[in-house]
């Protein structure tokens, strides 16, 4: 099997995280600076077999997107472009931040990590991918 690669795209830096081969378990794999994204993505893409890419749809409380779409669509149109086999697949990315912050407070990290922002980042993408993954598992 391939692997799944998730991102939580930010205008600054963006989280990325990583299924491993059998699509069980995802793990965070960096904080990139957000200009630099599409080049990691193919350079990663090009050495590890991925089957998708996950995009984090930012939406509203109203199920409207957000602002940062405006930022977001030219970016995956870009990827898209660049890696016309490759399906890439928007998913809600609703909470992801406020699970991450839960995250890293239940895990004991300190307050001056929790307020890593790159750090926050990746714990996102890794929630998004972790919880696209569960939803496979159980056939939502």
């Amino acid at each position: 099997m391939s692997r799944i690669l998730a991102i939580d795209y930010g205008r600054k830096r963006t989280g990325v995280a990583v299924s491993d081969a059998l699509q069980l378990i995802a793990n965070g794999l960096a904080t990139v600076p957000t200009h630099e994204l599409l080049a990691f993505l193919l350079d990663y893409v090009a050495r590890e077999p991925v089957e998708r890419i996950l995009v984090g749809l930012p939406r509203r409380m109203n199920n409207e997107a957000s602002e940062s779409m405006k930022y977001i669509a030219p970016f995956v149109a870009a990827l898209k472009k660049r890696l016309p086999d490759m399906p890439v697949e928007y998913v809600d990315e609703r909470f992801t931040s406020v699970l991450a912050h839960r995250a890293m407070l239940e895990g004991g990290l300190k307050k001056k990590a929790r307020q890593n922002k790159a750090l926050v980042d990746e714990i996102s993408a890794t929630i998004l991918l972790r919880d696209y993954l569960e939803s496979r598992r159980i056939g939502l």
